[in-house]
């Protein structure tokens, strides 16, 4: 990703993040960044598109993280406990991401609806290691997409709640419980 954006998608997330999508202004955005608006228009045609943009990347960036991880593992257990750690990892470092998404997935609107297909694509990568591991007898049993939406629900929920909290987060104990937790009702 070029400099400045890498700039924008890290300062219009928390912008977006914080504020709302409605409340989130192109003036802030480039006095945020600290660029010109004609070097944010020559990037971006407009705020929807930088919003589209960083939901986009954000995912994209998760996405490739687990494809690459999970590659290289045989049994679904270890590739579920891959993607609760680089889930944490994602939700931690790009905390403001994960706000984003989640809130902006609810309604109607051309944003929402990319929200819930991101999420749908993602969780559509874990159900489908979660069939893998039902179709090899690695998992005990349950529906494969209510097994993918709970493992994506409970760390998305927790970390938010930790966050609010405004509790520094260990990542590695915070997988170490996630896994043993999600593990657990997997076999």
């Amino acid at each position: 990703m070029h400099k400045t954006k890498r700039k924008i998608f890290e300062k219009s997330i928390e912008l977006f993040a914080n504020k709302g999508y409605e409340a989130t202004s192109i003036e802030e955005i480039t006095s945020v960044v600290g660029i010109a608006k004609g070097t944010l228009y020559y990037h971006f045609e407009s705020k929807e598109e930088i919003y589209n943009f960083l939901i986009t990347e954000g995912m994209n960036l998760l996405k490739n993280s687990i494809e690459i991880k999970t590659a290289k593992l045989k049994n679904s257990i270890d590739k579920i406990k891959a993607i609760i750690l680089i889930q944490i990892k994602v939700s931690v470092k790009y905390e403001g991401f994960v706000r984003l998404l989640l809130s902006e997935m609810w309604g109607n609107e051309k944003r929402n609806i990319i929200c819930k297909n991101c999420i749908k694509d993602y969780i559509k990568i874990i159900e489908n290691i979660v069939q893998e591991g039902l179709d090899k007898k690695e998992i005990n049993g349950g529906n494969s997409t209510t097994i993918a939406y709970g493992i994506f629900g409970v760390i998305c929920s927790c970390l938010i709640s930790n966050q609010n909290a405004r509790e520094t987060i260990n990542i590695q104990e915070l997988y170490k419980e996630f896994s043993e937790y999600i593990v657990k009702g997997l076999k």
